[in-house]
This record gives structure tokens, sequence and C-alpha cells, in this order.
């Protein structure tokens, strides 16, 4: 992908949350008026007496839900004609009416620079395997593109896909001198099993890595650490949406900030029904330079908070913590747990007690935590996290340690499945009870 990203806002244009604004509300207008043109957007702003101009305007506005996209399936977003478009998704885990999202060519160069803005940079000299799906998510085709804008080397390797197990992961992350990497933040636990089944050391036998790029799910500091000792390299992360792309990364100070130039941003309080531009709320979405489906006020209903406060690199960009949506958590007993906060005790326990893979269930008085853990280590984990809970949420905690590959099976880390082509011809020696069954 060629890069003909200048009439994109940069990093560096602006100095100041003024700046900023100025030059959000200077695209705000063709924003509006590509919404225009949509089926939905059509009768909401006819009823306007002008059409908003200012961030100010933009607030009186009703949000725009999931709901809105998924009742407005396939093309109800649709703001240019359907000859311009480029590609088509969905977002994952929708049950029932899909949540649909299209892109026009154009739309795909702010998409991949957006992506591409990772504090260690992307050249001509990285291999990028990129390890989230394809299919009709955006996520995978969002790093590719990213990594081909910045003349890297894609390995698409894809996710759920019968065709790239964890063995074939862990050889290419080895054998191709593999530089970045693109997944969920699990992801790297599971390659660090995978290559520990193989004989590798995921420390020191794998030279080329200098980076992994995560995102897809919320990670606590705590894990986040864990991986990045285990692999030896910094982890950094992503936020966004099949729905909107790339809407937050990471500054070389660990900093979530917003791309707030390339979108406005609103904290939505679902408790009172206010907005601000910042504090704890709902993430409320407004994306700037969208031709296929512009979005006005889109609520992406993640817990964040967000913060304008200065941070040493200078970009002079909101902050955000993303929380996705582990605040609801369960009652046990008389606490609240969440995801979040469990995650936090689960990887605070040492380094030693090899504890990576874990699931917890919550009862009515109690809490029931299965951990993988070596042999040597059941003991002490299991004592060391049940009075990690005790003190984090003042609730008991049944703790069980299993034996490694109880949660993750070892023959998912080692198989390496014979995935064929269909074909209905076979010899007298052959199991052709495969003739079909490719997938």
């Amino acid at each position: 992908m060629t890069d003909t990203t200048a009439h994109l806002p940069h990093i560096g244009q602006w100095n100041s949350p003024g700046e900023l604004l100025a030059l959000q509300e200077k695209q705000l207008p063709q924003t509006v008026a590509r919404a225009a043109r949509s089926p939905f957007y059509r009768p909401r702003l006819a009823t306007a007496a002008a059409l908003p101009a200012t961030a100010a305007d933009l607030a009186g506005l009703p949000l725009t839900t999931k709901q809105d996209l998924r009742d407005n399936y396939p093309y109800g977003m649709l703001g240019v004609a359907k000859e311009r478009l480029a590609t088509y998704h969905e977002s994952s885990g929708t049950a029932g009416r899909p949540t649909p999202s299209y892109y026009t060519q154009e739309d795909w160069l702010d998409l991949a620079e957006r992506f591409a803005r990772k504090w260690i940079g992307i050249s001509p000299a990285d291999v990028f395997l990129v390890r989230t799906p394809y299919a009709l998510l955006l996520t995978g085709h969002l790093a590719h593109a990213a990594a081909r804008l910045r003349g890297a080397t894609v390995v698409p390797g894809d996710n759920r896909s019968l065709a790239m197990p964890y063995a074939r992961v862990v050889r290419t992350l080895h054998d191709l001198d593999v530089t970045l990497t693109w997944s969920v933040p699990t992801e790297c636990l599971i390659w660090a099993a995978a290559a520990t089944a193989a004989g590798h050391r995921p420390g020191a036998d794998f030279p080329s890595l200098r980076a992994l790029f995560v995102g897809g799910e919320p990670l606590t500091d705590a894990r986040r650490r864990r991986i990045s000792r285990l692999w030896g390299v910094p982890v950094i992360e992503e936020y966004g949406s099949t729905e909107t792309g790339s809407l937050a990364g990471e500054c070389e100070h660990g900093r979530m900030h917003l791309w707030a130039d390339r979108a406005l941003f609103e904290v939505y309080d679902p408790q009172t029904g206010t907005v601000a531009a910042e504090g704890a709320g709902q993430l409320v979405v407004t994306p700037l330079y969208r031709e296929a489906m512009p979005l006005l006020r889109y609520n992406l209903e993640d817990d964040v908070e967000v913060s304008y406060d200065d941070c040493d690199c200078g970009w002079h960009l909101p902050t955000v913590r993303v929380l996705g949506r582990a605040a609801f958590g369960h009652r046990v007993g008389g606490a609240q747990v969440t995801q979040h906060r469990l995650e936090e005790v689960v990887f605070s326990l040492p380094d030693a007690h090899q504890v990576y893979f874990w699931r917890a269930r919550a009862e009515v008085v109690s809490l029931r935590v299965e951990i993988e853990v070596p042999p040597e280590h059941r003991a002490a984990a299991e004592a060391a996290l049940t009075a990690g809970i005790r003190a984090e949420f003042g609730v008991d905690a049944d703790v069980t340690g299993l034996p490694p590959g109880s949660l993750i099976p070892t023959e998912a880390l080692t198989n390496m499945p014979d995935v064929v082509k269909p074909r209905s011809l076979f010899g007298p020696d052959e199991d052709w009870s495969k003739a079909l069954l490719y997938y």
C-alpha cells in the first residue's frame, strides 16, 4: 500500500488541547456532511436547524448505538456509492443480526496509518507475524495493511485456523526471524507454552523478536509485565474496534493515547446520561475521516478513563485507560469481583510458580479458581493466590492447582493437523473419511 496520507493530520502538528480541538472542528463539517448522505443519519440531521459545526453542536445529537448498526444491516449506514467500497467486515461475538462495517480505499489509508503509529516503529527490515483473525473481522487485515504501508514483510498467521496451529506459529517465529507480532495478549502466553513444548526458551531462542503488539482484550499491568519478562521484549498495547479501526496506541512511556486528531472523543455516563471530555464512563467516538460508513457519536460501550493530563512523550493527545466491560463483574459474598482486578492478583504470583493459565467461577460466598502450575510449585501457588484474593476482595477462595496441560491441552500446543484439500477419489489403503472434511 502506497503511503499517500499527507492530507491527514500527523503527530506534531499541534501543541495544545486548544490546537487539537481546532484541528477536529476544521474537519467536523465534512464529517457531518458525509453522514448526512447515509440512510440512517439523513433523517436525524434533516430536522436540525443547522448541521453541527463544533464539538458543542455535535453533543446535541443522540448517541449512535451498536443496535443502530444491527438494525441498519447491511447498508443502512452507507455514506458513499456501493461501488466505492473496498472491504466489508463484521464484529466478533455478535448474536443475532450482525454489526456491519465497511471501508473505502481512502478509509484504508487512514486505518493503516493509525495502526502503524507504534513508538517502536515498523520498517522494511521487520518480519511481522499477524496472529489475529482475518475473515470478516477487521483486525488481521488492519495489521497486514499497516505493516505493508511501512514496507514490512507480513507473515499472515491468521487465528482460529487449522492451517496455522501453535506448533506452526512457533516454527515461523523461530525460523523466519520474526521481529514483530500482533495478537491478543493471551496468545503470547500460549506461544510461550508451545515454544517450551518444542524445546525452545521463549526469552532466549527468538533473538530477532523486538516487540509484541497486542490488543483485543483488557490487559492488566501485571499480565503485561509477566509477558514482557517471559519473552524479554516490550509488550505494546493497541485499542480499537472493527467498527472504527485503531483508536489509541501507546507512547514510549507506556501511556495509551487516543488518536484525537483523527476522531472526536467523549465520555458518556450511562447513569446520568451526561457526557464530558474526560473522566470515567463509556467511550463515544466520532471518526473524522471516515467515508464509507460515517459514525456520529458512536457509543462503543467500553468502560474507560480518559485524561488530558500532560505526558512526557509530547504528543499532546488525551490518554485512556481501557477496562473493557470488566467493571460489571460478579458478586461474591459482599464483594464485586472483576476479571481485571482478579487478573492483577493472579499475575502478581512469583514468576517461579510458572502460572500462566487460569479460570475462575464466582459462587455465592466464595471464588473457585483453577490454575495450571507445575507439581513442585502447586502448594506455594495455591496458598499465595488464596491469600492474595482474600487481601484484594475480602472473600474466601477455593484455589486448585492443575497439572500443565489441563487448561491448555498439550496436544493443542504440539499437534500439526493434516489440513488437506477436498478430493473424492482414494486408493484402497487410504482413509476416505476426509473426502470433504478439509477444514
